[in-house]
């Protein structure tokens, strides 16, 4: 794989992903071929600082954790009003990094679907 593209790549993405993974993704996005790469392209990323956002207005009726996938902590919130409001304290602190976590993921669940494993 091209150098260059992948460093392009992970400097479009970087505040997307968890900083302490980006070395690995990068290791892995070099040894693969270029007809994968597409794939990795092909992923959409959640915006943190949208999450973060949305996590301040609406985060005590669980719209945050909808909008990561995580129905059932997203409905347990929504019935307790972020838990009396302490939950929504902490997942407004954490909002970032648990959305960079959650496109990490998609990212290797899309590589996976491809046999590429990231690490």
């Amino acid at each position: 794989m091209d150098s260059n593209k992948v460093d392009m790549y992970l400097a479009q993405y970087a505040k997307m992903l968890p900083s302490n993974k980006l070395p690995m993704l990068k290791q892995a996005l070099l040894s693969m071929d270029e007809s994968k790469f597409i794939y990795a392209q092909s992923v959409d990323f959640a915006d943190p600082t949208t999450t973060l956002i949305i996590s301040i207005l609406l985060g005590s009726l669980g719209v945050d954790r909808f909008m990561l996938g995580d129905v059932g902590m997203g409905i347990l919130k929504l019935l307790t009003c972020g838990g009396c409001y302490i939950w929504w304290i902490v997942d407004m602190i954490n909002a970032q990094d648990r959305t960079k976590e959650y496109n990490f993921q998609k990212l290797r669940e899309a590589l996976a679907l491809q046999g590429i494993s990231l690490f």
